[in-house]
């Protein structure tokens, strides 16, 4: 493997972290880890009818929404990246499960769409330079929770926090 096939594959497992990262960040409530995913300068358009303007402003209006619900788990896959030097663009398809109270009945809301994000890597950092999210499908119905979550939480006293910082 030549060098410079080794650096794209660590640009673009360096990208994959950091979408995987913005799941992490919405679903914990960690405004720092969400804002590192973008550049400072960096911008997103969730649509007109959910959000267009900062990266770093976005992360704060999604966890002042998520932070009213109950729970919500955020995954992506086929993460597609193209990478041009320090530039790149990516797709990667998302899904969101969001539950919340609503007149006493449990609500579920699902929403399916994809992460068009165009990136740069500056001072040796990856980061969003903009994102687009198309919404292909979503959903919203009563749920019946099978059982209540006794282990996790949208904190710093998630235990993946102590257990990801662990030595070996």
């Amino acid at each position: 493997m030549s060098g410079e096939e080794l650096g794209a594959l660590l640009a673009k497992e360096e990208i994959s972290r950091q979408i995987y990262n913005y799941c992490r960040a919405v679903d914990r409530l960690d405004a720092a880890l969400g804002y590192a995913v973008w550049h400072e300068d960096g911008t997103a358009d969730y649509g007109e009818s959910v959000y267009q303007g900062t990266g770093h402003g976005f992360i704060d209006f999604v966890i002042a929404a998520h932070g009213q619900m109950l729970a919500h788990s955020h995954q992506v896959t086929n993460v597609i990246i193209e990478l041009d030097g320090d530039m790149a663009s990516s797709e990667a398809y998302h899904f969101a499960n969001l539950r919340m109270e609503r007149d006493g009945q449990l609500i579920e809301m699902r929403v399916c769409g994809r992460y068009l994000d165009r990136w740069s890597r500056r001072d040796g950092r990856w980061a969003i330079d903009h994102r687009l999210t198309i919404r292909d499908f979503d959903s919203a119905g009563p749920v019946t929770a099978m059982s209540p979550s006794t282990q996790g939480s949208r904190d710093f006293s998630d235990p993946s926090y102590e257990f990801l910082e662990q030595k070996r």
